[in-house]
């Protein structure tokens, strides 16, 4: 156990040691004595039984900060709260005036209510923190010779990594190879221009003085990458040596671990000292956060605090409620007054309200995880359900990120197209035709032949020079392994795996299909070349190159691959008919653009490849400190041919684009693709419309846009066009913030796809970032509101159903209670009215009737109705205004109308009896006890209370949809009414076991008549049939009434509106085809 402290515990650490020190710290070794120190292979990396002893020994990767669920400090939330204050003040006064069955109820109510809450928050927080270990961080690491992604936090020492642009360190690490390897580390060493790698330095000396290496900070490491750093360019392989709290950045915490960092600080001046001033500031500021923390309204999401500040406005309403009953009742010293404005007190205010948004927002969370969505920011299930506009990447959102080459033209030679299979990996499979035809000038009626790749990418150089280019200028790997190599040593099966960007290894299998790969072509030498250096690509020049050198000739050259415009203005010749070089003239070059249009056209991302020789030699020393500058090598390329890769269109996209549609969504496609290629997927999923030609001239020129026409646009330009672009091709990072910023100008509200690295700008700027899990990066992920498992559009369309669905679901519990309140407030006001003999106004509704209606028909049924499914026409309505909030204009006519129809029962019912066959005698001292003076104030309000329970809890039932007739479809399709009802048991039982309840205390002897102040009913049930079928019949008036004004101002669509692809397009690009437009 002593050793297990000291190998986690980080105490007494030396900086830049490993867990358990090495000879040297590991900058001063070279990195093969580190990773023989740590007892692992640079190439197969540690086995996982190894791995998961290291695990077991040292323990978590993680800095120990996350307490985790801690059930005392919720338990104490559930009693240290401004509601359960509340209640426990309105429990002394009924003891302190000796009710004592008022106090009882209320002490239950109490206890109740922190029991449901502490288990329901408790299961709450239980789901959220499941939640957030799904976000961890993961991290690309060799065990046992296989790359895989894993757990961050599972990493030991000896793991070997895999580092790449966008990555966060997720441990620190001695580098053992990298290309252009940069790191920022600002937040470790202050420094804030990025620190470039080298893991051949070896601080062996530190200082030449006196041979020690304790002088060489973390910022002087290059041969170190640290945890929790970003890798801003290039990549790396490197061996981890310290994790957890012995990392720099564990120090950092460790240092810091006796600081509250969330607390105020007393402001001092330079020389440390404050005036009494600020320490009057400092006490006033730290009195504030615990009363904010305590009301609740300084902590929690931006609803969670307006609910709180609803809260504090509604219990000042009932604190004045309060003092109206008593100055109506001339301040009368009377138990039965006192406890009457309690009552009104309590029936005003919303006690579940902030415990159900908990329960649903923390549902909401594990549902969305179900479809594919992670929150990292509880922030954007608020938001979601108010998105107007999304603005999507392509590859691998809308199309299926699985590449595939399907046409290559190589100028001079010809075109040659590969026929794929199910199997886009495998080089072996499928055919491959060839056309001495240029793809501008082939149609359906040409000839081509079948040809053996292998032959040909033997027979022919200028192929062979194009297939340098696929083969070197590729970060990506094709290799065929066994089943058997995979794990399974009972299976003889091979199979090709690939890693990498799905582009380069469409790239790399097309040159593996040609025999550039030892399991095509056997003969092949891969180690013919050698790599220099390699210039990443980078999306402000969009070209990739590679300098290589031929190990016979000794030759440097330049291999280029790029987007096609870029690439060609970096060309000064071509390859002609005969395999020589041609200079390239205008001509050309509207050649090379034309025939790239003519692959664009058929969906086909288009790159082009060039090389040449290069301009001068190239030293190790340079091409190891990363010194050159690819300007001088990326010019005077011969242009070797254009590689079309085609990515088809997920087969979910087209009908998700047009939910978004039917929601009111705006889809805008943001590409690196060329216009060509972008406006054809556009068209396939719906983007855009499908008859262009009938687009208004204004629109037509420019809703498709490349970055560089949207860029030299001004703000007062781009907002003088009649529709934004719904298409940006060649995008850069920029060019998406600018997008952004239009759509914001136009009161938009705004979700935003990204994946790399400088996406994180414009994922901070949206509204709702959205992060790629498969594909984004690190950096990506960590500026993001949300992260889609999938990379799938249609699951940024189940986010934003989600959203609505707990934005609708929030509504309905805080309209049910709300309603219910002004029900209580109204009725008992206007019951002051009725006073007996002695002058004192007469319970309409009893404190103990209101307490057990607010238990039982409340707190469960708004719990209920927090779990509720999404309504049918969720995606059929416009999004929410959050202008507004959950506090619509339709909530608030609901909460007036509800509440009122509700009122108005209650008191019919209670008149129709009193006065209908108890000829409006209010007996004596009915608010304290029974006698016979007062059957029929006690049999009125049974009937009174009945009603309002039937009412509330039947009330519920007509939330479930806000719009739609609760009775819709009961008598043409009973069943799926039925299962309508039953599809959310928690809701049915709640409102089933509420019904059942009525009962015991209508008929149950002194329970009726001492506890709840009222008696038995009989005639009197048909007052209560009659009035709760005109509750139903008000509200369903007001339902029908609702429909007929949204569908006038083509707010809802009704139900026979056509919701065909053909009648969505022509409605959705209405505006597009007349003179309307969205500004």
């Amino acid at each position: 156990m002593e050793k297990e402290k000291d190998t986690q515990s980080g105490i007494g650490h030396v900086s830049g040691q490993a867990n358990e020190p090495l000879s040297r710290p590991a900058h001063a070794l070279d990195s093969e004595r580190v990773v023989h120190e740590l007892e692992t292979n640079a190439t197969t990396g540690l086995t996982p039984e190894v791995a998961a002893q290291r695990l077991a020994e040292y323990g978590p990767n993680d800095l120990g900060k996350e307490k985790g669920v801690q059930p005392l400090q919720i338990f104490i939330a559930q009693v240290v709260n401004a509601m359960t204050l509340v209640l426990i003040l309105a429990l002394a006064a009924s003891f302190a005036i000796q009710s004592w069955i008022e106090g009882g109820v209320l002490g239950a109510m109490i206890l109740i209510n922190i029991v449901i809450g502490f288990y329901q928050d408790l299961q709450a927080q239980r789901t959220i923190a499941s939640l957030n270990s799904l976000n961890s961080p993961s991290a690309r690491v060799v065990r046992g010779g296989v790359s895989s992604t894993v757990d961050a936090t599972t990493l030991v020492p000896g793991d070997i990594l895999e580092l790449k642009t966008g990555d966060v360190v997720p441990a620190d690490a001695r580098i053992l190879e990298c290309v252009n390897l940069e790191a920022e580390e600002a937040a470790l060493t202050g420094e804030s221009v990025p620190s470039r790698k080298d893991p051949e330095i070896t601080f062996a000396n530190g200082s030449d003085s006196d041979g020690s290496w304790d002088d060489v900070g973390p910022g002087d490491r290059l041969n170190v990458v640290f945890s929790s750093t970003t890798i801003t360019k290039g990549r790396g392989r490197a061996v981890v040596f310290a994790t957890g709290m012995f990392t720099e950045i564990g120090a950092i915490a460790a240092a810091l671990r006796d600081q509250d960092r969330g607390t105020r600080k007393i402001k001092r001046d330079e020389h440390g000292r404050a005036s009494p001033q600020d320490y009057v500031m400092f006490a006033l500021g730290r009195v504030w956060d615990i009363i904010g923390e305590f009301l609740g309204v300084t902590v929690g999401t931006p609803l969670q605090r307006k609910l709180s500040k609803l809260f504090l406005i509604i219990f000042g309403l009932a604190i004045i409620c309060a003092i109206i009953i008593l100055a109506a009742n001339e301040f009368a010293p009377r138990n039965d007054v006192i406890i009457y404005a309690i009552a009104t007190a309590i029936g005003t205010l919303p006690i579940t309200l902030i415990l159900v948004l908990t329960i649903t927002m923390a549902a909401g969370t594990k549902v969305m995880v179900n479809r594919h969505v992670l929150v990292r920011n509880m922030r954007s299930l608020e938001a979601l359900g108010g998105v107007t506009n999304i603005c999507s990447d392509k590859t691998g959102t809308l199309t299926q990120g699985k590449m595939v080459t399907r046409m290559a033209w190589l100028p001079g030679r010809g075109t040659y197209t590969v026929n794929v299979t199910n199997d886009p990996y495998n080089p072996e499979a499928g055919d491959v035709e060839f056309s001495q035809i240029q793809p501008k000038d082939i149609g359906d009626g040409t000839t081509t032949s079948k040809v053996s790749p292998i032959e040909e990418g033997e027979s022919h150089p200028s192929l062979r020079a194009f297939l340098d280019v696929a083969n070197l200028a590729n970060l990506a790997t094709v290799k065929k392994a066994s089943d058997n190599e995979e794990g399974d040593p009972d299976s003889t099966e091979t199979r090709w795996i690939t890693q990498g960007d799905p582009t380069e290894i469409a790239i790399q299998v097309f040159a593996a299909r040609f025999g550039r790969n030892i399991h095509t072509r056997p003969s092949f030498d891969d180690a013919e070349w050698n790599q220099l250096v390699e210039f990443p690509f980078d999306s402000s020049v969009k070209k990739m190159s590679v300098l290589v050198q031929s190990k016979t000739s000794g030759e440097v050259h330049v291999l280029t691959k790029g987007a096609v415009e870029r690439v060609v203005n970096s060309c000064v010749q071509m390859t002609a008919t005969d395999g020589a070089a041609v200079q390239i003239t205008e001509d050309l070059k509207a050649e090379i653009l034309s025939n790239m249009e003519a692959l664009a056209r058929r969906g086909l991302r288009v790159l082009a490849f060039a090389t040449r020789t290069s301009p001068r030699s190239v030293s190790n020393e340079e091409a190891r400190k990363g010194s050159l500058q690819r300007e001088e090598f990326e010019s005077d390329l011969v242009f070797r041919g254009l590689i079309g890769i085609y990515d088809p269109p997920r087969p979910e996209s087209r009908p998700s684009v047009f939910k978004c549609h039917q929601a009111g969504i705006g889809v805008h496609m943001l590409t690196g693709d060329h216009p060509e290629t972008a406006r054809t997927i556009a068209r396939e999923v719906g983007i855009l419309p499908s008859r262009m030609e009938l687009l208004r001239q204004d629109i037509a020129k420019n809703i498709v846009m490349t970055a560089a026409e949207f860029d030299n646009l001004t703000d007062e330009e781009i907002d003088q066009l009649p529709e934004l672009p719904l298409v940006v091709a060649r995008c850069a990072p920029s060019t998406k913030v600018r997008m952004i910023d239009a759509l914001h100008r136009r009161g938009r509200y705004v979700a935003m796809t990204g994946d790399g690295v400088n996406d994180s700008p414009s994922l901070h700027r949206a509204d709702v970032g959205i992060a790629m899990g498969l594909g984004g990066s690190d950096v990506a992920k960590s500026a993001s509101d949300i992260v889609l498992s999938d990379d799938n559009f249609a699951s940024i369309l189940n986010a934003v159903e989600e959203g609505r669905r707990i934005f609708d679901n929030v509504q309905k519990f805080m309209l049910h209670v709300l309603a219910a309140n002004v029900c209580f407030v109204t009725a008992l006001l206007i019951g002051l009215v009725y006073k007996d003999k002695s002058g004192i106004s007469i319970f309409q509704i009893t404190p103990i009737e209101i307490l057990y209606m607010l238990l039982v028909a409340g707190a469960f049924t708004e719990t209920g109705l927090g779990f509720e499914s999404a309504s049918p026409d969720i995606l059929r309505r416009p999004p929410e205004s959050l202008k507004h909030g959950v506090i619509t204009p339709e909530f608030l006519a609901d909460l007036v109308v509800y509440g009122l129809l509700m009122a108005v029962c209650v008191i019919v019912s209670f008149v129709s009896v009193l006065f209908g066959w108890y000829d409006g005698y209010l007996g004596n001292n009915c608010n304290l006890r029974w006698s016979e003076s007062c059957n029929g104030v006690f049999r009125a309000r049974s009937t009174a209370f009945t009603v309002m329970m039937w009412m509330f809890l039947f009330f519920a039932w007509e939330l479930v949809d806000a719009r739609r007739s609760f009775f819709d479809g009961m008598f043409s399709n009973t069943r799926t009414w039925a299962n309508r009802l039953w599809i959310n048991p928690f809701l049915f039982w709640s409102v089933v076991i509420g019904f059942i309840s009525i009962f015991p205390t209508l008929y149950i002897p002194v329970l009726n008549t001492k506890v709840f102040l009222h008696a038995g009913i009989d005639k009197e049930w048909g007052v209560v049939f009659a009035v709760t079928a005109l509750f139903f019949l008000g509200a369903e008036a007001w339902k029908w009434a609702k429909r007929v004004y949204l569908r006038r101002n083509n707010l809802m669509l009704g139900k026979k509106v056509g919701l065909g692809e053909e009648d969505l397009e022509a409605r959705v690009f209405q505006r597009f085809y007349n003179s309307e437009s969205e500004k």
